[in-house]
This record gives structure tokens, C-alpha cells and sequence, in this order.
């Protein structure tokens, strides 16, 4: 079976405006994304390529065959791969099953999430074309994730997600402002890999400026927090992407469910050239 076959209810397929998301449906729309993702992480950030991925100018790995991929459309420049400004990678239990650990597991113990009764996701190697980086956009993205949430009913999605700089001192203020104000409850903590463990708590409590450090944070963490996220205990310094990763855990039951059929119902309503909705 093709991955178009395979794909061919679409679970999802959200517009807004010009722009479209949907998962890819075969591999040279994969290729689009892997493209993108070697743009923005090895050619506009300070990531170290592969020599093969430097070949290809791809970002890929092995986790790639067993992810489904969001992508985003810029439906003026085409509905194909040259069309693709924006992706995410998601991976189910399945999928996990088939490769044999999800990619978190290189950097949090994450048993926990794995005992945890229903479906659950893994997000990751999200980025967007620096020329569409918008509200709009990734309201669209994560529009994009509630269907997917809503059509596999996921339980949980967590994810590594990143600060710049592999300084943890640097980052003291917002690290220390995750670990303070947003760590997981213990059901949910996951817990950096020994050997690559690094303290968060970086700041006794009193010394933690809370609106610097949310001031401090990636928009991608934020929009976690705001739809209830949580984090692991310690952060890992990842030296090939030049960043420093917090594992952070959403729970799917605390993400409102207003918020979530907000999205239900513009689909439902929206016409031809509405933005997006939702606020992350």
C-alpha cells in the first residue's frame, strides 16, 4: 500500500487562507520536509550535518520511515513538494513499536509515558521557512496537531523541545523557571538519561524572575505551556544541534475542551480564505 493509499481519509486537512496541512502522502513530499528541516537546522542554525546529510542537503535519520509527517502548503506556490513551508514529526506507540524506541528515549527515561494507559505521541523536528514564520502559521500547526489528537484520540504528547545555546548557565533563568513553575507531576516526569543528566534547578525559587523566563523561552515551548504542558526533570545538552532540550509533556485531557473544539467548529465554518484559529 502507498502512503497515499494509506492516508487517503486524510486525518488531517485544515486551510486557512493560502496555506494548507495535511500528512505527506508519499515520499517525495517526506523529502520536501527533510529538505526544509537541513535549511532551517544545518543552514540557518547551528547544527552539525551528517557528511551524508550534508550530500543530500536533507535532514533525515532513522525514525523518519516510522513518523507520520505534518506538513504545511503554501498552496500559491503549488499543492506538491515545492509547496512545503512548514513540518512536524509524529510518531505513535505503533510506530515506536516498529523502530523500536521513540527518539526521546536517546535523552529521557520515559517509561512512565510508555506505562501510561492509551494512545500516546511524539512530536518533533518541527520547523517553518523563515519567511513564513507567522502566528498564522503555526496556529495552523498546531491546528494541525489537535486533528491528529482528535482523529488517533491520543492520551499524551511529549517531545524534546529546545533552547539555543548548550551553556546551561546561560540559560539558568528559564531553566530554572521550567523546573520551578512547570515540572511534570511524578506520573508524568520523565528524567533526563543519567549519563547526559543536567540539573535544572539552576536558581533557588526566590531568585527566579518569572517574567523573564518566560520572556526567555522558544515560542514552541511557550505554546506547550499553554496548552497545560508540563517538563521533565533535567535538561540534556545536545552538542550536534547546538541546543540545550527539555522534555515537556502535554496531557491531552487538560488542553480545554473548548480549545480543542474551537478547532472542530471552524472547520466546520470556515470559508475560503479565513486565517486559522486557535491560540498558541
Amino acid at each position: 500500500m502507498s502512503l497515499a493509499e494509506a492516508k487517503s481519509d486524510r486525518p488531517v486537512d485544515v486551510s486557512g487562507g493560502n496555506l494548507r496541512i495535511r500528512l505527506a502522502e508519499d515520499v517525495a513530499e517526506i523529502r520536501a520536509a527533510q529538505a526544509l528541516r537541513y535549511r532551517v537546522f544545518f543552514e540557518s542554525m547551528a547544527a552539525k550535518p551528517t557528511p551524508e546529510m550534508a550530500a543530500a542537503e536533507r535532514d533525515f535519520d532513522s525514525f523518519d520511515d516510522f513518523c507520520d509527517h505534518l506538513l504545511v502548503f503554501d498552496e500559491e506556490r503549488g499543492k506538491g513538494p515545492d509547496a512545503v513551508v512548514g513540518t512536524y514529526r509524529v510518531m505513535r506507540r505503533e510506530g515506536a513499536a516498529r523502530r523500536g524506541q521513540f527518539y526521546t528515549s536517546d535523552e529521557y527515561q520515559i517509561d512512565r509515558l510508555d506505562a501510561y494507559p492509551g494512545e500516546i505521541l511524539e512530536l518533533g523536528r518541527s520547523c517553518v521557512d523563515p519567511t513564513y514564520r507567522s502566528g498564522a502559521t503555526m496556529q495552523l500547526l498546531w491546528r494541525g496537531i489537535a486533528e491528529y489528537v482528535f482523529y488517533h484520540d491520543i492520551s499524551i504528547m511529549f517531545g524534546c523541545a529546545s533552547l539555543p545555546g548548550t551553556d546551561p548557565q546561560q540559560l539558568r533563568m528559564p531553566l530554572a523557571y521550567l523546573h520551578h513553575h512547570h515540572l511534570a507531576p511524578p506520573p508524568l516526569r520523565t528524567r533526563a538519561v543519567p549519563e547526559r543528566y543536567v540539573s535544572m534547578d539552576l536558581l533557588p525559587p526566590d531568585q527566579v524572575k518569572v517574567s523573564e523566563g518566560r520572556r526567555a523561552l522558544p515560542p514552541l515551548i511557550k505554546g506547550y505551556l499553554r496548552l497545560g504542558g508540563f517538563v521533565g526533570d533535567g535538561a540534556v545538552v545536545d552538542p550536534e544541534f547546538g541546543t540545550t532540550d527539555v522534555c515537556v509533556v502535554v496531557k491531552t485531557d487538560l488542553v480545554t475542551e473548548k480549545y480543542l473544539r474551537h478547532y472542530k467548529r471552524d472547520e466546520q465554518d470556515s470559508t475560503p480564505g479565513d486565517g486559522p484559529g486557535g491560540g498558541a
